[in-house]
């Protein structure tokens, strides 16, 4: 048997941080029993469902690196076949008719809040003769279900569980417009798509006692079920915008690598010993269902935070040179032209060190790009008083004597400069550093220096002398 899986989100918003999990989950899985992760749009609600969400979808789980071993199939296209089998039920009497109002279900339920019973659909049409229901009456179809025993559900995270068939009503599988409901869309398109796992929040397992119901009307069999414990904020409540972000969009924006990401998502939840930082080669060599626990998982930004500096400095510094030009363009102030990038280039190992988001890296670096006069921050302003000034002008006229710019030659002469004046090396690269980034901090100043280009480093310190 071949494992399939499936990731099947509505397009209505964005895509939570939630669904991205069990995506992952989903994809790994199949990825490790050796079989195939498919993508299914559950677009039926129409109201709700926009292009626009469906390219949020298809967008970050490209970025998350998420590829579906199939197209992707809408399930607004299959219609017909989710007719189909709900007409085949009512032909053979699992299903019937239901003539009910809006007015005689709304009673329904108040009267069974007023008796402290659960409300639910009492089967007035579950044996009537639907001739007893006025002409031209609109109907809905509901599944006949069964009323004695119960479905049993052997689940693979959370265990066997179970609930009594008395509990649940005769669900609507048919509305009274001719369209499926999303319980009985569901089923027929997983069996279609020989869906053998369905990896899911635990927010649907009531919702898989019902299909399960569907599936034996039907007589099909059953996939097997994982319900994954959901995500909660870090104090234990719903995850919420309080809490921080929420969407995948939001976590790349705000500067994550999806390594991280995927990284985080799969230990938030999942374990494997001490194991922490995974590539994907290692999290699909290791990922089964057994590691998953069944309880809730708590987000830990900080430590998602954490995780990310790890792999941006595992990272190529290609890479998070054109993520950072990306972000620089629309930046005022910054010519981010090919010096620029050559400059980030050039600093980006001394650069990734220090940052543990791309905003802050951007950040970071945009020094590279700006336009003179530089605009200080107040502890640069005081690194540039009248003994910074000083020695800016003393070691800018033996940086422009230098015959060969390279940060061997700089730091050489930075040294030679403190040395023959009595000064730490500290005390000569801290004003250079002011002058040369507007503020406190840079990679090495020998580093930054080369990579700015002795003509620039000229002007700035001009720039700052002549202020």
């Amino acid at each position: 048997m071949t494992i399939r899986t499936r990731f099947a989100p509505s397009p209505t918003g964005l895509l939570h941080i939630g669904n991205a999990r069990a995506a992952l989950f989903n994809f790994l899985f199949a990825r490790h029993h050796g079989g195939q992760f498919l993508l299914r749009i559950e677009d039926t609600d129409k109201e709700r469902s926009t292009q626009k969400a469906v390219d949020v979808i298809f967008d970050g789980l490209a970025w998350m690196g998420l590829t579906p071993d199939e197209e992707p199939v809408f399930q607004s296209s299959r219609q017909e076949r989710h007719t189909e089998m709900a007409l085949k039920l009512l032909d053979q009497g699992m299903a019937y008719k239901c003539f009910s109002t809006p007015e005689e279900l709304t009673a329904m339920r108040e009267k069974a809040i007023a008796e402290k019973r659960a409300p639910r659909y009492d089967g007035t049409w579950r044996d009537r003769d639907p001739s007893e229901a006025p002409a031209g009456a609109p109907y809905v179809i509901r599944l006949k279900a069964p009323r004695e025993g119960e479905t049993v559900i052997k689940d693979l995270v959370q265990g066997e569980v179970r609930v009594a068939n008395a509990e649940m009503d005769d669900l609507i599988i048919l509305r009274s417009d001719g369209t499926p409901t999303y319980l009985h869309a569901v089923v027929c398109d997983d069996h279609d798509m020989n869906i053998t796992h369905v990896i899911r929040g635990d927010d649907h397992l009531t919702n898989t006692f019902r299909q399960a119901m569907i599936y034996r009307a039907l007589g099909w069999e059953l996939p097997q079920f994982a319900h994954l414990p959901l995500i909660h904020g870090p104090d234990g409540a719903k995850l919420s915008k309080r809490h921080g972000a929420q969407s995948v969009v939001e976590f790349r924006d705000e500067g994550y690598l999806p390594e991280a990401l995927n990284n985080y998502l799969l230990r938030l939840g999942w374990g494997h010993g001490d194991a922490e930082i995974l590539s994907r080669e290692e999290q699909i060599q290791l990922f089964d269902l057994d590691g998953v626990g069944q309880s809730p998982s708590r987000m830990d930004y900080a430590k998602l935070t954490h995780l990310n500096g790890v792999w941006m400095r595992r990272a190529d510094d290609e890479r998070l040179t054109n993520d950072v030009m990306e972000r620089l363009q629309n930046r005022e102030g910054i010519i981010a032209n090919d010096k620029t990038r050559a400059r980030i280039l050039t600093m980006m190992p001394g650069l990734k060190e220090r940052a543990k988001t791309l905003v802050e890296l951007t950040d970071s670096a945009a020094f590279a790009g700006f336009t003179l006069p530089l605009t200080f921050t107040p502890k640069a302003e005081k690194l540039l008083d009248e003994n910074g000034r000083a020695i800016l002008a003393g070691i800018g006229k033996d940086l422009a004597e230098l015959s060969s710019f390279t940060p061997e030659e700089i730091d050489k002469t930075l040294r030679a400069y403190a040395e023959k004046h009595e000064l730490k090396l500290g005390a000569v690269a801290q004003p250079l550093r002011a002058a040369m980034t507007g503020s406190t901090t840079s990679p090495g100043i020998d580093l930054t220096l080369y990579a700015l280009g002795r003509d620039e480093v000229l002007a700035r310190i001009a720039s700052v002398l002549s202020a």
